[in-house]
């Protein structure tokens, strides 16, 4: 893995500290990351996306999802069963795990439902009316309530 040096970033730009502070935890976290369980993220709208997780042999009251400010966390854990199996072969991971995604800002949870062995959540881009483009009016130079205003 290559180490990138975003220094640069910094004394160019004003503003961008948390791109940069991202970009730097992506890249040291790359490495590490589980790929269990699998997950797709789908984008099914302009502002509107969808994660899917495989979460095969967890029960709803097996999973968790929590939005934390800028993170969404899934997380599973498999209430011990009490009896102890003999496996002739395990294909069906069933342990335990915890799934972080950093997530925009203004991007919220809509929904979250398990079915057929896979999680899937819901979630929407909304900004708020303050930060969306406005239309300015123009008027005339010599419009004197103009100047005023």
């Amino acid at each position: 893995m290559r180490a990138y040096d975003f220094a640069p970033l910094h004394r160019a730009t004003v503003g961008f500290d948390r791109v940069a502070d991202l970009m730097d935890r992506v890249m040291s976290t790359e490495v590490t990351n589980s790929t269990y369980p699998p997950y797709n993220i789908e984008k099914t709208g302009d502002d509107s996306y969808r994660i899917s997780v495989a979460v095969a042999g967890f029960s709803e009251a097996d999973l968790t999802v929590e939005q934390r400010e800028n993170a969404l966390v899934v997380s599973a854990r498999k209430a011990d069963e009490g009896e102890e199996k003999t496996y002739l072969h395990r294909g069906i991971a069933t342990r335990a795990f915890e799934k972080r995604f950093h997530l925009a800002d203004h991007v919220r949870v809509t929904s979250a439902n398990h079915a057929d062995g896979m999680l899937h959540i819901d979630l929407v881009r909304e900004v708020p009316e303050a930060l969306k483009p406005r239309q300015i009016q123009i008027s005339k130079a010599s419009d004197p309530k103009a100047i005023e205003a």
